[in-house]
């Protein structure tokens, strides 16, 4: 390959190449090489003679300065992202995180900036909350105030205290909390209120244990102790309350109706997944945030009925049983790919 000499602006004749040419040239290799690069020469420790090296690495292939080039444009657009997902952070992130978004960095430069949306996707936003789980994992933790918050599988939660809100972002998955009273501030009129922010709006919690669901389109909240004020985000209508012993779900514009709470709405807290006559195909669903790989149920059983109570730390007896209880037979493509057919 020709050589090229390349400065700090990632001047050369070579962005002259189209973005479908770069894409041909820039191999994985390459392309990992330049994430490497481009995190070590964020840090504050880079040496010069580190700086020689990196210079070097760019002018010894064309493909090397194609790749820089691409991982500078596609830096520029991180760092326009929130704050968990800057540059800047992933910099200050050590081991797994870092090993992430280095990985991420290269799939980046060899994609393009199209694929800059992996980024924005759950399971990165999932891994580089402050605290969160792996599918199959629960965790709990005692914030700073005391108050108790349990994250079943695959969540994530990111945490703000300031002098004027106590603030849980939920990014993913699904959390227990049991509020405890604010311990900075022990005058009421500085009260700093509790509150958790979904993708939908933010509710404040009324001296309160409640559980909070983020899917796709909707943000579930029952409440077992106290009381929760919802406020959607785009909703025109004032805020409401939903009292102990109901639950709701609700959009961004608007909250559907308060139901009588299921009981059993926190069994995942404990371990277990309850079912009282559930469609095979919403329990298969719900076993399936447990369970790593894909999990499937065929449309000719799923209106069949299931209840029991299921321990959720190990699914793969839960999954035998089902050819016991029910007509069906299950179908392992290998361990992390079961399909359930009719028998």
């Amino acid at each position: 390959m020709s050589k090229l000499k390349i400065s700090n602006q990632t001047s050369t004749s070579a962005e002259q190449l189209s973005l479908s040419a770069e894409a041909d040239l820039v191999t994985g290799s390459i392309a990992q090489q330049a994430a490497e690069w481009f995190f070590r020469l964020q840090a504050p420790d880079v040496s010069p003679m580190e700086r020689k090296d990196w210079e070097h690495w760019c002018a010894a292939d064309t493909r090397h300065a194609l790749a820089w080039q691409r991982a500078m444009r596609i830096g520029a657009k991180l760092d326009s992202l929130p704050s968990q997902l800057a540059i800047t952070t992933l910099t200050r992130h050590p081991d797994a995180n870092r090993r992430l978004a280095l990985k991420t960095l290269a799939l980046l430069i060899v994609s393009g900036s199209a694929g800059l949306q992996t980024w924005r996707s759950e399971p990165v936003r999932r891994v580089m909350a402050a605290y969160h789980t792996a599918t199959g994992e629960r965790r709990s933790i005692i914030l700073a105030d005391g108050t108790r918050v349990q994250l079943n599988t695959a969540s994530a939660i990111d945490i703000v205290f300031d002098d004027k809100k106590r603030l849980l972002k939920l990014q993913a998955g699904e959390i227990l909390i049991e509020t405890a009273p604010d311990a900075v501030r022990s005058d009421h009129a500085a009260y700093r209120p509790f509150m958790v922010e979904t993708a939908q709006g933010v509710l404040r919690a009324l001296g309160t244990r409640f559980v909070v669901r983020q899917e796709s389109e909707h943000t579930r909240l029952a409440v077992l102790e106290g009381a929760v004020e919802v406020r959607p985000s785009s909703a025109a209508e004032s805020p409401f309350i939903v009292q102990a012993g109901w639950q709701t779900r609700f959009t961004s514009g608007r909250a559907a109706q308060v139901d009588v709470l299921d009981r059993h709405v926190d069994g995942w807290s404990h371990g277990v997944l309850y079912a009282n006559a559930m469609r095979l195909d919403q329990f298969i669903a719900e076993l399936g945030r447990y369970r790593p790989g894909i999990l499937r149920c065929d449309s000719a059983v799923a209106d069949l009925r299931i209840s029991g109570v299921f321990q959720l730390d190990n699914t793969d007896p839960v999954l035998n049983s089902l050819s016991e209880a029910l007509p069906v037979r299950l179908i392992y493509r290998t361990r992390y790919w079961v399909t359930i057919l009719a028998n």
